[in-house]
């Protein structure tokens, strides 16, 4: 009898063993979305979307402006119809930046837009009754043993702004350029980098409407909602850290969890906005240019009752855009520090150009801080100026917007953001981002 209850409680302890060694914290991958420990994390590759073509460093800036423009009107937007009686929460879609990862097991490997101003995670799903054309295979969820659609009653479907109930749950989600996605919506493993998470719920879009994404398989939502890849990990934190745009790499980073870290950085507040709560709101106090504080309201950039103002920071978005008065007080101060000539010729995408001295002779370039609560943010020179010896012109990459400010990712070039979900908050740091 003693020997067989020893030989019981050896089975047990060993029974315990292997489990322990499964869900160790410092196992490679997370098993399941409600046993995942804080240690967790991992780095993930971005490419910008325009750094396989052969384009000058003024000429990627042009085309990331031009989709900056739509975006901007996309993100200012409040609704959009599907049908006449039927509206729903206009999301940002596209964005600048593709992310590689894989889904489904065995894993098929995929790229997708990263997008800081929308939830979904979706990507094209076989059998597709509309779809546009993308470089790689339209995942088959017939072919992965980990594929399961959520039931209407699960919470991501509740967490829809607009969904049905068929086979399951169904989903439409779409966009301020009029594109959309429509599908299932499951779960699946992903892999991003060495780690793999199962049960992560996304959109297999059936129906998928707009070239904006042809770039990648879809979309990949890191904004501040229920639906998006931060949230549904529950982890803590992510950071980025872009590239410059003429980086003949063009290889950015997102760390996500244990992997997204800042040393020696001050942090400013992030806040919720009820009407747009995916967003990534900051308190922008004011502008200076030089030694001089720009004269603008302390009003100009707060959040308004309906909801509508205020400045988020962006990855998709390229430049910066300001409030109009903001942006005139900004573009008056620098015609008068800069001491050159306006450049009317309108040759280029951008608001405010001045022509080149004519003996190529440098030109003195006055400091652009970005005085947010908390954090006075000096901008490198490379992150707010272009030239172009072409075009003989040296430019603002900033413009002026009739709704919401954004802080875009030309401004954000070569500096770790991080995202603190727990505090509330985001801190900047320099950095050389092609060397994480």
């Amino acid at each position: 009898m003693a020997s067989s209850a020893s030989h019981m409680i050896i089975v047990i302890l060993l029974v315990l063993a292997v489990s322990s060694a499964l869900f160790s914290p410092a196992a490679s991958t997370w098993r399941s979305l409600d046993r995942r420990p804080e240690k967790n994390g991992f780095r993930v590759s971005l490419r910008h979307v325009d750094s396989g073509g052969n384009y000058t460093k003024f000429e990627r800036l042009q085309r990331a402006v031009k989709r900056g423009r739509l975006r901007l009107q996309r993100l200012s937007a409040k609704t959009a119809s599907f049908e006449p009686s039927v509206e729903a929460p206009v999301h940002a879609g596209n964005g600048e930046f593709l992310m590689n990862l894989a889904i489904g097991t065995p894993a098929e490997t995929y790229s997708a837009i990263m997008d800081t101003g929308s939830d979904l995670i979706w990507t094209q799903c076989k059998p597709c009754k509309v779809c546009f054309d993308q470089p790689t295979p339209i995942f088959d969820p017939e072919k992965s043993s980990s594929f399961s659609k959520l039931p209407c009653s699960s919470d991501l479907c509740v967490a829809l702004p607009i969904s049905s109930c068929s086979d399951g749950c169904e989903y439409r989600y779409s966009y301020g350029d009029h594109s959309s996605t429509q599908g299932v919506l499951a779960t699946e493993t992903f892999t991003f980098g060495d780690a793999s998470v199962s049960k992560i719920g996304f959109g297999c879009g059936e129906d998928n409407r707009g070239r904006a994404y042809s770039q990648g398989a879809g979309l990949v939502g890191l904004g501040r909602g229920p639906l998006s890849l931060i949230s549904q990990l529950g982890v803590p934190k992510f950071s980025y850290c872009l590239t410059s745009i003429d980086d003949s790499k063009g290889i950015s980073t997102l760390l996500v969890g244990s992997e997204a870290t800042v040393k020696s950085a001050i942090p400013t507040p992030l806040i919720q906005n009820p009407s747009r709560p995916s967003f990534y709101y900051l308190s922008l106090e004011g502008i200076s240019v030089g030694d001089t504080l720009l004269p603008i309201e302390k009003s100009t950039f707060s959040i308004q009752d309906d909801g509508s103002g205020g400045l988020i920071i962006d990855s998709g978005t390229t430049i910066t855009y300001l409030k109009d008065s903001a942006f005139a007080a900004l573009k008056k101060e620098f015609i008068s520090q800069m001491k050159l000539d306006v450049d009317a010729s309108g040759s280029t995408e951008l608001e405010l150009c001045f022509t080149l001295p004519p003996d190529g002779s440098p030109v003195d370039v006055p400091q652009l801080v970005f005085h947010f609560e908390g954090v006075d943010l000096k901008l490198p020179k490379e992150n707010y100026i272009i030239e172009d010896s072409a075009l003989r012109v040296i430019c603002l990459t900033m413009g002026s917007s009739s709704g919401m400010s954004i802080f875009g990712n030309f401004q954000q070039q070569n500096i770790v953001v991080l995202h603190d979900l727990e505090k509330e908050t985001i801190s900047f740091a320099p950095a050389q981002c092609n060397q994480l």
